[in-house]
């Protein structure tokens, strides 16, 4: 009897590693984009003194965006339209 409460028991834990496994494969280009984007702040600020106010808004677009959407973002504060510190 407990031989099949241990084989239900590891075959949840199975279905719950791949689950697992699945999401962080589908989440991996979304934290790239962010860590990359984060890094484009960083050095527009040390090289170039741009600031930008980091709101949810501003950190989604450079999710979504990567670099391309870091530079959209810096834009928009550098000419005072939106993310202005």
């Amino acid at each position: 009897m407990s031989g099949v409460l241990e084989l239900a028991v590891l075959s949840v834990l199975l279905v719950l590693v791949a689950g697992v496994a699945a999401v962080i494969n589908a989440v991996r280009p979304f934290i790239a984009n962010a860590v990359v984007g984060l890094l484009v702040f960083v050095l527009a600020d040390v090289l170039f003194g741009l600031e930008v106010a980091l709101t949810v808004l501003a950190v989604a677009i450079v999710v979504l965006g990567g670099a391309p959407g870091a530079a959209l973002v810096l834009l928009l504060s550098a000419f005072g339209l939106a993310f202005v510190p």
